[in-house]
């Protein structure tokens, strides 16, 4: 397909000269008379390649080729002077012009200043679609990195739950075949035992159950003002017996210069009631020594408030340490769920807080959670 060169002069004859040296080149020639009938005919017809003598009566060269510029910026336009004229064609250059040619024109001078322009508007439609085709693959391959990563995820979790599910159908198994030797030898203590371990692994599904509907469900926080020592207060109060009957001491210390803050407490309770409940049970597991749970309350610093849960457990590994807040990972072997510290580590950072352990074999474990606050004005 033939480029299409818009010429634009006020001197008849030169038109024509110069239309008979365009046309041998091989474009197609268009012309103008002068500015206003040029914007005319670009108005109707997309043309990329423009030649314009600088001074013409009316509307000039520099005046055409800002109004150019202006409304079709990709458009390469070159300019006529005259031997005169050299700062007034420098002066076209700077307001974008592409090249300048001087009178008297030399037919090869024009058609190599064509040819110039004709590549560089080729150069940059190559580089435009190039750019289009580097962003469209870029977007692309984002895409396909996102759905990776999702799916990778989604399917972590569901070996992880799986894990979970398969250790319940393990103790579900041992719960059967002890119930069906109490009824193959009529023995009663059997059947008690077998019974106790499926009703134990029933209530293993039915917590499982209800601790994905509370993770799956969105997280609204609603801080009030409050005392930020009543969450742990009240945490006490509530798991006091369940240390009780498992021979744990449950102890709170609470600081007292803590003033009123803006804090979610039903969402600092219920990290707390998670973060005590697995101290109380990784105590249970002591076989020997103290047994004992600790709720404490702390200044963070003016502007937030820490809450420490620390246990004298049978402590966590370094190596388990990094993996604690994954998905379903849990070190209460077929007791546990793992369900309990991802919740934990959801709400406290929907409160756009921290949560941290510390711990090694034999020593406790201390968990550490902070919580950014506003001070009440009193």
């Amino acid at each position: 397909m033939q480029d299409t060169v818009l010429l634009v002069d006020d001197e008849e004859g030169i038109r024509t000269v110069l239309s008979l040296a365009v046309a041998d080149a091989g474009y197609e020639v268009l012309t103008a008379e002068n500015g206003v009938e040029a914007l005319d005919i670009l108005a109707e017809q997309e043309i990329s390649l423009i030649v314009t003598d600088i001074k013409k009566p009316g509307m000039d060269g520099l005046e055409l080729l800002q109004r150019i510029k202006k409304d079709w910026p990709d458009s390469e336009v070159i300019m006529i002077t005259g031997h005169g004229d050299m700062d007034v064609a420098i002066e076209s250059l700077r307001l974008g012009a592409g090249d300048f040619i001087t009178k008297p024109l030399h037919e090869n001078a024009l058609e190599i200043s064509l040819k110039r322009a004709t590549e560089k508007i080729s150069i940059r439609d190559q580089l435009r679609e190039y750019t289009e085709n580097l962003e469209h693959l870029v977007l692309e391959k984002s895409k396909e990195l996102v759905e990776a990563e999702r799916m990778a995820a989604v399917g972590q979790t569901v070996a992880s739950m799986s894990h979970a599910i398969k250790n319940v159908a393990g103790g579900l198994e041992g719960g059967m075949f002890v119930l069906e030797k109490g009824l193959e030898l009529e023995n009663k203590e059997y059947l008690r035992q077998g019974w106790e371990m499926v009703r134990r692994d029933v209530e293993r599904i039915k917590n499982l159950s209800m601790e994905l509907l509370d993770y799956a469900k969105p997280v609204t926080i609603n801080p009030i003002d409050a005392d930020p020592n009543a969450p742990a207060r009240q945490v006490h109060d509530l798991m006091a017996s369940q240390a009780e009957n498992s021979e744990v001491e449950l102890q709170l210390e609470l600081c007292d210069h803590l003033p009123a803050m803006r804090i979610d407490t039903n969402a600092i309770h219920q990290c707390l009631t998670n973060l005590v409940s697995n101290a109380i049970d990784a105590c249970q597991d002591r076989l020997e020594g103290e047994k004992k749970v600790i709720i404490r309350t702390l200044d963070g610093g003016g502007m937030a408030v820490r809450y420490e849960v620390e246990d004298t457990g049978h402590g966590i590994a370094p190596e388990i340490l990094t993996r604690i807040f994954n998905s379903f990972f849990t070190t209460k072997g077929s007791r546990g769920t793992g369900i309990g510290l991802m919740a934990t580590k959801k709400l406290v950072k929907e409160m756009g807080g921290g949560i941290m352990a510390n711990s090694g074999v034999g020593q406790g474990a201390t968990f550490t959670i902070t919580i950014p606050t506003a001070h009440v004005d009193t």
